[in-house]
C-alpha cells in the first residue's frame, strides 16, 4: 500500500475525509508506479503503515468499512496488519459498491471509473483520495435510490 484514502458517511452524506501517502518499506513495482504514479520518491517521507495505522484505526473500527472491490482493498490491509504484526479484530463488516452496482445496475459495467460517469461524480482514478471520495458518492446514489445496505452487508474475516 503506497496511499489510502478514507471518507466518511453519516446520516447520508459525506462529513469527513482522510488522505496520506504510507511508505511501504518495500521496492515499487512497475505496474503500480504506472497505475498510480506514486514511486519511492513520493512516499520517502511518508508515515508507515504502523504510524498511520495509529490515526485511522479509530474511523476504521467506527461502522461498515466500504470499498469498490472490497475484497481486494481488505486483502491489502489484511497483508498490512499481518506483515507488521498489528492485532485488530477478528472480523469486519463491509460492503462493496462493485457488487452493489452488479445487483442495483444489472445492464451496467461496474468499474469505478463507469459508474462515476453514468452518475456525474468526478474522478481521478487510481488515486485513493479520488477513488474512496467517488466510492462514497456511488453509495449514496444506491442509498439515494433506494438500496437496503442491510442486503449487502457481509462479513471479512481476518
Amino acid at each position: 500500500m503506497s496511499a489510502i484514502g478514507i471518507s466518511v458517511i453519516d446520516d447520508g452524506r459525506i462529513v469527513d475525509e482522510f488522505f496520506s501517502y504510507v511508505n511501504p518499506e518495500s521496492h515499487f513495482d512497475w505496474f503500480n508506479i504506472n497505475l498510480t504514479g506514486i514511486d519511492e520518491d513520493t512516499v520517502s517521507s511518508a508515515p508507515t503503515f504502523p504510524d498511520l495505522w495509529k490515526n485511522i484505526e479509530p474511523v476504521m473500527s467506527s461502522g461498515i468499512l466500504v470499498a469498490h472491490n472490497a475484497v481486494f482493498d481488505l486483502g491489502v490491509l489484511k497483508k498490512c496488519l499481518t506483515d507488521y504484526g498489528i492485532s485488530w479484530k477478528d472480523s469486519v463488516h463491509y460492503c462493496c459498491t462493485a457488487k452493489m452496482g452488479r445487483l442495483l445496475l444489472p445492464d451496467m459495467h461496474h468499474k469505478l471509473n463507469e459508474l462515476c460517469d453514468y452518475y456525474g461524480i468526478g474522478l481521478d482514478h487510481h488515486q485513493a483520495d479520488s477513488d474512496s471520495h467517488a466510492c462514497a458518492e456511488i453509495l449514496l446514489r444506491y442509498f439515494r435510490d433506494g438500496a437496503d445496505e442491510k442486503m449487502f452487508i457481509r462479513t471479512y474475516k481476518f
